[in-house]
C-alpha cells in the first residue's frame, strides 16, 4: 500500500472498529445498570414481547390475590356475625325450654318471653350491622328491581316477543331510583333510528343510535344472539334480542303507545358478591360468586307463619314448647349457612394457592427471558472495556504513522 499523507487508512480502520467497541461496550453497560437482558426490542423484539404480557399477567394475579384477601375478609365478617347469632339462638332455645315446663307460671313465663323477644331484636341489629364495606351481608340488600313484563305500551307488554329481554339497573345507579317512572321511546327520523330513556321524575335522558340493529345493520341481531344497550346516566341497561329488529322499525311512539315502567323496589334480597379470582375475563374461570343467606328473625324457622318473628308470647307451655321446634329449625338453617361461608372460604384458599404458583411459574418464566446473567455480562463487559483501551491506543498508533513520511523530507 503506498504511503501517504492525505488519507490513513489505518487511522479509519481504528476508528471504525474503536466506535464499534465503544457502542458495544455502552449497551453492555446500560443491561448492566438496569439489570434487565433486553434492554429496547433491538436486543430480542420476540423475547420482550412475551415477557411484556409476562409481567402483565404476574400484576394481574397479584392483583387477584389482593381480591382473594378481600373475599376471605368478607366471608370472615359473615361467619362472625353467624357465630353471634348462634349464641343469641342457643340462649332463645334454652328460654323456650325453660317455658315449656308446667312448673313456671305465666308471670315466670313472661319474664322468660321478655327476654326472648330482646334478645330477637339484638339478633335482627346484629344480622344488620354485618357489613362488608358498607354492604350488608346477613340482612339482604334493598335492590331497583325492573321486569319486562311491567314495561306497558298502551295495552300491550313490552317482552321478550318484542325484541327486550331485560332491563337491570346497576345496583350503584344514581339516574333512578324507587318510586321513579321511566319513559322508552323508539323513534327514527332522516334515516337514523334513536331509542330514548327518560327519567320522568329527575328529568335525565340519554338516546342512543339503534340504526344499526336494523335488518342489514353491522350489529343487526339474528338467531339466539344478544346484545347490550348501556344508559349509563340513568345506570339502566337494556338486554336485546333478534326480535328488537321489528320493533325498532315499527317504532315505540311518544304519547299514548310511550312504554313507561315505574321502579320498583326488592328488599331482603340475599347479598351476592363476585370476586376477580384470575386475570382473565371468563367468569367461569376468573370468578368466584358468593350468595350469601339472609339470617334474621323474618327468615329463619320452619317457614311461612312459623319463622322467629311470628313467636308473640309464652303463655303457655304450649306456646313455648312451639318456639323450641322453630328455634332448633332456625338453628339448622344457620349452620347450613354457616357451611356455605366455610366451603367458600376453603374454596378460596386453593385459589390463593393456584394463585400464589401462577405467580411464582409466571415470574420464572419472565426472569428466564428479560433478567440478566449479571456474571456473564459483566465478563462481556470487560472484554469489551479492553477493546476500547486497545482501540484507542491503536488510533493513536495509526494517526502517527503519518509521522514517519516526514523523515523522507529531511
Amino acid at each position: 500500500m503506498a504511503l501517504n499523507i492525505i488519507s490513513n487508512y489505518a487511522a479509519n480502520v481504528a476508528h471504525r472498529n474503536l466506535s464499534n467497541s465503544d457502542e458495544m461496550a455502552t449497551r453492555s453497560l446500560a443491561k448492566l445498570s438496569s439489570g434487565t437482558r433486553v434492554v429496547s426490542a433491538r436486543d430480542d423484539a420476540a423475547s420482550m414481547a412475551i415477557g411484556a404480557r409476562l409481567n402483565s399477567e404476574v400484576q394481574s394475579l397479584k392483583t387477584a390475590t389482593v381480591n382473594v384477601g378481600q373475599a376471605n375478609a368478607m366471608l370472615q365478617i359473615a361467619d362472625g356475625g353467624m357465630a353471634t347469632i348462634d349464641d343469641i339462638m342457643v340462649r332463645m332455645k334454652t328460654l323456650s325450654v325453660q317455658a315449656s315446663s308446667e312448673n313456671l307460671s305465666a308471670v315466670e313465663r313472661g319474664f322468660a318471653f321478655s327476654e326472648f323477644d330482646t334478645l330477637r331484636t339484638e339478633l335482627d341489629r346484629v344480622a344488620d350491622s354485618t357489613k362488608f364495606n358498607g354492604i350488608q351481608l346477613l340482612a339482604g340488600r334493598d335492590v331497583l328491581g325492573v321486569d319486562p313484563t311491567v314495561f306497558a305500551a298502551g295495552a300491550a307488554d313490552i317482552g321478550a316477543a318484542d325484541g327486550f329481554v331485560s332491563f337491570d339497573i346497576a345496583s350503584d345507579a344514581t339516574g333512578v331510583a324507587d318510586t321513579d317512572t321511566v319513559t322508552l321511546d323508539i323513534a327514527t327520523a332522516g334515516g337514523v333510528t334513536v331509542m330514548t330513556m327518560a327519567n320522568a321524575v329527575t328529568g335525565l335522558s340519554q338516546s342512543i343510535d339503534v340504526t344499526e340493529y336494523l335488518a342489514g345493520g353491522a350489529k343487526e341481531i339474528t338467531g339466539s344472539q344478544t346484545d347490550t344497550l348501556s344508559f349509563g346516566q340513568l345506570g339502566i341497561s337494556v338486554t336485546l334480542n333478534s326480535n328488537f329488529t321489528a320493533t325498532a322499525t315499527a317504532g315505540v311512539d311518544s304519547g299514548t303507545d310511550a312504554a313507561t315502567l315505574t321502579i320498583a323496589e326488592e328488599t331482603g334480597a340475599a347479598a351476592s358478591l363476585t370476586f376477580k379470582i384470575g386475570s382473565g375475563d371468563n367468569p367461569a374461570q376468573d370468578d368466584l360468586t358468593f350468595q350469601l343467606t339472609v339470617t334474621k328473625s323474618t327468615t329463619m324457622g320452619s317457614g311461612a307463619g312459623s319463622n322467629l318473628s311470628d313467636v308473640a308470647s309464652f303463655a303457655t307451655a304450649a306456646d313455648a314448647s312451639a318456639a323450641i321446634g322453630i328455634v332448633g329449625d332456625a338453628i339448622d338453617q344457620l349452620q347450613t349457612a354457616r357451611s356455605a361461608v366455610g366451603v367458600g372460604q376453603n374454596r378460596l384458599d386453593f385459589a390463593g394457592q393456584n394463585l400464589a404458583s401462577s405467580i411464582e411459574n409466571n415470574e420464572s418464566a419472565r426472569s428466564t427471558l428479560l433478567d440478566l446473567d449479571v456474571a456473564a455480562e459483566m465478563t462481556a463487559f470487560t472484554s469489551k472495556q479492553i477493546l476500547v483501551q486497545s482501540g484507542v491506543a491503536m488510533l493513536a498508533q495509526a494517526n502517527q504513522m503519518p509521522q514517519n513520511l516526514l523523515r523522507l523530507l529531511q
